[in-house]
């Protein structure tokens, strides 16, 4: 009832500013759009998410003057516990400069690194069905020591330093390495239990030991636990906002305007088809985790 009641409040509230507006003679409103899609890398091609490719477009939405909110798109598996908490601190530190609030809209997923982007915005809006959650803090590898061994490699290392080859994973694992990492992770997922908190604070519903455990949900049950704040999407989110004629202004990255085209198959080529290769079994492998 209390949501009905809020909605109806709120498509009231656009109604009525959209009409002030049209009889004081003002443009539509407008709000820009930014899309955060794909993993949280530092690796700067599409579809990755990081400070460098992603600040720019966050500046160019908050200064935008005729805008009283910016909104921003994610959908993310997660991925760099750095790249995460640098771009959710840019959102903040954008809107409290620009006295913009952040609206924060999750398509697929804002899981992991995902939403501990999300958690910088004033309100987070989720698909009913989306995936929001995964608090924690997750290191995967192989040991191939049996399968070198069967084949009849032996395998040569030398260090200067005893922990410089930690987890190798061509050698048995060893319970020192093992706690060392243990205590790395540990020291990461208390800066994201952290972040979670200075942003969420009251909202959250749960005890810590429900909310930070690494579980998913989808949003119907993130709004429950204090994880988002409303069910819903964003066209419809912003009509009820700002008016049916709200302009949503997409912000983009500029495309190079020339291309040098390229002849042969060099070995630069074949070390970027190699390389991408790796990022689509990587990227594969973060959306599988949530059944993406």
């Amino acid at each position: 009832m209390a949501d009905e009641t809020a909605g109806r409040l709120g498509a009231t509230i656009g109604s009525l500013w959209g009409k002030t507006q049209e009889a004081l003679g003002l443009k539509n409103p407008v709000v820009p759009v930014v899309r955060l899609y794909g993993a949280i890398t530092a690796e700067q091609k599409p579809g990755r998410i990081n400070i460098q490719s992603v600040g720019p477009l966050l500046e160019k939405a908050f200064k935008m003057k005729r805008a009283e909110a910016v909104a921003i798109v994610i959908n993310s598996p997660g991925g760099s516990a750095v790249q995460s908490r640098l771009v959710s601190n840019r959102i903040r530190q954008l809107a409290d400069q620009h006295r913009k609030r952040a609206l924060i809209f999750i398509e697929d997923a804002a899981a992991s690194g995902g939403y501990f982007i999300a958690v910088a915005g004033d309100e987070v809006i989720a698909d009913p069905s989306s995936i929001v959650g995964s608090i924690g803090v997750i290191f995967a590898g192989f040991g191939f020591e049996e399968a070198i061994a069967k084949i009849g490699v032996k395998r040569r290392i030398h260090t200067a330093g005893k922990n410089k080859s930690m987890l190798d994973p061509f050698v048995a694992e060893k319970k020192a390495d093992v706690e060392r990492l243990k205590m790395f992770e540990n020291d990461i997922h208390k800066v994201f239990i952290d972040h979670v908190k200075m942003h969420r604070g009251s909202k959250l519903k749960a005890p810590d030991d429900k909310l930070f455990t690494g579980e998913w949900w989808t949003a119907v049950r993130g709004l429950e636990l204090g994880l988002v704040d409303a069910l819903g999407d964003m066209h419809s989110e912003l009509q009820k906002r700002y008016g049916e004629d709200v302009k949503l202004v997409p912000i983009k990255a500029r495309r190079p305007m020339f291309s040098m085209p390229s002849f042969g198959f060099s070995s630069q080529v074949s070390e970027g088809i190699g390389a991408d290769i790796i990022s689509a079994v990587e990227d594969r492998a973060l959306w599988s985790r949530f059944g993406l």
